[in-house]
């Protein structure tokens, strides 16, 4: 028995021994007990957490992923884009074909039309990479948030078309009863 006046901390206990207690079971990650690591590089704990630091923009801390996979981000939301396209290129047709002359002006409003809603496009994808991934450090998982604003951006831009035709303009008053 350990005497009574040495502190708890300090006393010693006398443990039976177990059976295999000596054997230390072997590791996964490559640990060895009472081996040092050296030569391997410790990540600080501001890249563990992927802070930004604005002189580092280049480097993200995130892991790389394959080109097939940002393809694929893509892709996820593009149904309204495509679909307001067609609208707006419907809507570029009535207008182009009701002006019953040379096309080579319309087509160029046209083209010029879609080029600008690729720019919206490509506008929105920076902002949220900036705003959703490095500022609240979320992971974007589709581009519906881009292709959405696109896709009321070419919605937008088809129905200027048909307010430019007269024929659609009386029909729609018509209609309405204007």
């Amino acid at each position: 028995m350990a005497d009574q006046t040495q502190p708890w901390a300090e006393q010693t206990v006398e443990v039976p021994p177990r059976p295999g207690a000596g054997v230390v079971p072997p590791q996964r990650d490559g640990f060895q007990r009472g081996v040092a690591q050296v030569g391997q590089r410790r990540t600080p704990r501001t890249e563990q957490f992927g802070t930004v630091d604005p002189a580092n923009w280049a480097h993200d801390s995130a892991p790389r992923r394959p080109v097939s996979w940002h393809l694929a981000q893509l892709r996820r939301g593009g149904e309204w884009s495509a679909a307001s396209g067609l609208f707006a290129f419907v809507c570029w047709g009535i207008w182009a074909i009701s002006g019953r002359g040379d096309l080579t002006a319309p087509l160029l409003t046209f083209v010029l039309s879609l080029l600008t809603a690729v720019g919206l496009f490509a506008l929105a994808r920076m902002l949220g990479r900036i705003v959703w991934e490095r500022q609240l450090g979320r992971v974007r998982r589709t581009a519906r948030g881009a292709h959405l604003l696109t896709a009321v951006f070419l919605a937008g831009v088809g129905v200027a078309y048909l307010q430019q035709t007269e024929w659609v303009v009386t029909a729609w008053n018509w209609v309405t009863g204007n």
